[in-house]
């Protein structure tokens, strides 16, 4: 600010609103990131802009997500405060989707829509979680990054169990459980596992669902999580 670096100014506020974001002081963090989008609107960088905006997406992301946390809400059955905060994050994801694709940024893309994958699905928009984490895979496979074609496998199954379509979540539960292999991920196998247990056993088919739960269970025994 004292010699006038603008720009400076603008990457400065965006890490100190990160930074303020961790440590759960959100309403200071949005003041943060308002400023860092001010300036770079103001600059006309694009890049800026959209960065800022991703920022203050994940800020009200953690902030609903922090208030919904304390309480055991099942995605959609959420306190307005909550609702309120996840719908803006939703919001600014959807306007960094919007320049990052002008800008043809697929990283980017890919990011932005996993997030606004998890946001729907949190306020309980599980037809539109299901198209966001859709494109995430997409992008994910051009990257040939499993971590992420992992998780949007994962979130796909996930957003399938609540529209009731047990067994299109089933056959993402078991892609899953596949690159969590291939990873070797125990943690996530076993996370896999479990899903798929559950998914069995609303489909009716018990055997199968006592083979995940004890492929379960030798993994949890084996990572001695209790």
């Amino acid at each position: 600010r004292t010699i006038g670096d603008l720009l400076g100014e603008a990457k400065a506020s965006g890490n100190l609103g990160n930074t303020l974001k961790v440590l759960g002081n959100f309403e200071e963090a949005i003041v943060c990131c308002q400023r860092h989008l001010d300036i770079s609107r103001e600059l006309n960088d694009k890049v800026g802009e959209a960065r800022a905006l991703y920022n203050l997406g994940n800020v009200y992301h953690s902030k609903g997500k922090n208030v919904a946390s304390a309480g055991t809400h099942d995605p959609g059955e959420l306190p307005d405060d909550v609702k309120n905060a996840l719908q803006k994050a939703a919001n600014y994801y959807e306007e960094n989707l919007a320049i990052v694709t002008e800008l043809g940024d697929r990283a980017a893309q890919g990011r932005a829509f996993g997030n606004l994958g998890n946001t729907h699905y949190l306020l309980g928009n599980f037809r539109s979680a299901v198209l966001a984490h859709e494109q995430r895979l997409l992008i994910a496979k051009e990257f040939g990054d499993r971590s992420a074609e992992r998780r949007a496998y994962s979130n796909l199954g996930n957003a399938y169990i609540f529209l009731g379509e047990f067994e299109t979540a089933s056959e993402y539960y078991k892609r899953t459980l596949q690159l969590a292999r291939q990873l070797k991920d125990r943690a996530v196998e076993a996370q896999a596992c479990y899903s798929l247990g559950n998914t069995f056993t609303l489909l009716q088919d018990y055997e199968r669902a006592i083979d995940y739960h004890l492929k379960h269970l030798v993994i949890a025994q084996e990572l001695h999580d209790k």
